[in-house]
């Protein structure tokens, strides 16, 4: 009889805890949610994405092709800078009328995900935005976000989202101080207004100067190309002092049987597919330097 109440306290002890947690997670996703800046036409593409991955049966497919064919819906959709910088406290961000280059690859792996785990409404797509855009998927502050790709890279492949294919495919050490966030305060109003974010950031910059990253240098891409994919998530590296990478998109193998770059090109322009290959785009452009390589995990 003992055992039994014992066995008995012990269900009710677990399941208070259980309850707990929900109620907790329940609390920190309506406290998120409710300060999310979205507007009606946000919650109207983010459905029709959702109804198109639904006619086309996408959720069957390989999370790659997923995200090339998000990635396609999106063509011709205007480039739109700044769009995630909002004066106050940092905030969950839904934009999708506008996108810029990272905001662009971050939606298509959104919605990817998203529709390969089966979760297609718009709390869902919010859930893992939250998971992606911030460092271990927790929104904090300003410095909780992402703001370097290399460090997005390196998180997305501790958290097994994704896989750092670059050193494997035929990546050379990239060795660079990191800081340009810290040294160009006055570019960031968060940073201006905020002194004490400047240490969070510099902090994580040390952390990123501590990390062993490679690239694939612009002349070596092209020999590389039958390793990369259509899907992967390519970060374009830089010449500019301090900055890791200034550019990012997604790989797509057209009919020439080339890697293309899908991305958000510039301020005037639109979402598009290069009409030159990957290795010839970053080659013209005298501030890149070559490429890091990101392949997305399957969702089983």
């Amino acid at each position: 009889m003992n055992n039994f109440f014992q066995i008995k306290y012990l269900f009710k002890s677990i399941q208070s805890v259980f309850i707990r947690v929900l109620l907790y997670s329940f609390f920190i996703y309506t406290e998120i949610f409710s300060q999310t800046i979205f507007t009606q036409k946000d919650v109207e593409i983010c459905n029709s994405k959702f109804q198109f991955a639904i006619e086309a049966n996408l959720s069957t497919k390989p999370i790659n092709e997923i995200i090339t064919e998000i990635g396609k819906s999106f063509i011709g959709t205007d480039y739109e800078a700044f769009t995630l910088e909002k004066p106050g406290e940092e905030r969950l961000v839904v934009h999708l009328t506008g996108l810029d280059c990272y905001t662009f690859l971050e939606t298509s792996l959104v919605f990817a995900r998203s529709i390969k785990n089966g979760k297609t409404s718009f709390e869902d797509y919010q859930k893992e935005l939250v998971n992606i855009r911030y460092r271990n998927g927790k929104l904090k502050d300003y410095p909780s976000r992402l703001h370097y790709f290399s460090d997005w890279i390196y998180n997305m492949n501790k958290r097994g989202i994704g896989k750092d294919k670059t050193k494997e495919i035929g990546g050379v050490p990239y060795i660079k101080k990191i800081n340009f966030m810290s040294t160009h305060t006055d570019s960031y109003r968060q940073l201006k207004e905020n002194p004490k974010f400047v240490k969070e950031i510099e902090a994580a910059e040390m952390k990123i100067n501590k990390r062993n990253y490679y690239y694939i240098p612009e002349e070596d891409i092209e020999k590389c190309e039958d390793k990369i994919q259509s899907g992967d998530i390519i970060g374009i590296t830089t010449n500019i002092e301090g900055l890791d990478i200034s550019h990012t998109g997604i790989a797509v193998r057209m009919n020439d049987g080339r890697i293309h770059f899908m991305h958000a090109p510039n301020v005037g322009h639109k979402v598009e597919i290069t009409e030159k290959p990957l290795a010839e785009y970053v080659k013209a452009n005298k501030k890149q330097t070559g490429i890091m390589v990101l392949r997305v995990n399957e969702i089983n």
